[in-house]
């Protein structure tokens, strides 16, 4: 399960993984995100709040987030990462050879320093 908030008047997109993903998250958050990104342009940032990854709940939801991520990854400027999760630094070096955005790691608890790298320069 996914927790979402969308900024609009920002352009700034917060989850927050809190259960094993499904594919109705992937879906949920394309009607949120689809529409503002056609009527506004690219989003500044996606703002992802874990604690730790929770993972996935079958093999169909990796394959939704992926094609998710395929289809949404030209339209966000900066990804900016919070969590104290070693697989951050990990995810944040192999995802940069698969995604345009730039994307940064900040520990747990700096959601607010986050969102003001995504904001900075926007």
């Amino acid at each position: 399960m996914i927790t979402y908030e969308l900024d609009a008047a920002q352009s700034v997109l917060l989850v927050r993984p809190e259960s094993a993903l499904d594919k109705s998250d992937f879906a949920a958050l394309a009607k949120v995100v689809d529409p503002h990104i056609e009527a506004n342009g690219d989003l500044n940032g996606l703002i992802i709040s874990a604690a730790k990854f929770p993972g996935w709940d079958s093999f169909g939801a990796l394959v939704t987030h992926f094609r998710f991520v395929r289809d949404h990854q030209k339209h966000i400027k900066k990804v900016a990462v919070v969590t104290d999760s070693h697989l951050a630094d990990v995810a944040e070096h192999l995802a940069a050879h698969f995604v345009s955005a730039e994307i940064r790691h900040f520990p747990a608890g700096e959601q607010d320093q986050a969102r003001q790298w995504v904001l900075d320069g926007a």
